[in-house]
């Protein structure tokens, strides 16, 4: 699959749907884990969301427990987490894998983009980055060290909303 839009992917509350849902926004998709060292970023994304999501751009998190199973929670614990430790509003989705023999469809055409400053390539760790244009071109990755907030990360992001 080859368009971001067709893919289907279930909320964290278990409704089905597809990324069209998203179409003509920034988007900067994310790998989370609720038992990371990396998991504070969670407060750095929900700042990141409430400070451009007015000029069309929001977060879309993916919980996945292939990384030393720091993700082990059941959807409705991780929504709970997420609310309750970190006040995340922006959307998050059923627990998929994002490595491997199976990984989630959505990952499969992100791994495979020639992105800056990361190439294609497996997912590294939790909190992996990429941030996809409002035409549904992704445009960047950011490694897992980088923070939601780096510079790089939020001129990406403005000069992704400028695109549209």
């Amino acid at each position: 699959m080859d368009n971001i839009y067709d893919i289907a992917v279930n909320t964290i509350e278990g409704r089905a749907m597809t990324l069209a849902d998203f179409k003509g926004k920034s988007l900067l998709i994310v790998n989370v884990a609720s038992k990371c060292g990396k998991t504070p970023q969670y407060a750095g994304l929900e700042r990141l969301y409430e400070r451009f999501a007015a000029k069309g751009f929001s977060v879309l998190g993916f919980p996945c427990n292939q990384f030393l199973g720091q993700e082990p929670g059941t959807e409705a614990e991780i929504q709970e987490f997420c609310s309750t430790t970190y006040n995340v509003t922006f959307p998050l989705f059923s627990k998929i894998e994002v490595n491997g023999a199976n990984p989630h469809p959505l990952y499969e055409l992100l791994k495979r983009q020639n992105t800056q400053p990361s190439g294609p390539g497996d997912i590294t760790w939790n909190f992996e980055k990429f941030l996809v244009n409002g035409q549904g071109e992704v445009v960047a990755r950011f490694s897992p060290n980088v923070e939601p907030e780096n510079e790089a990360v939020v001129k990406a992001i403005e000069t992704a909303l400028g695109q549209r």
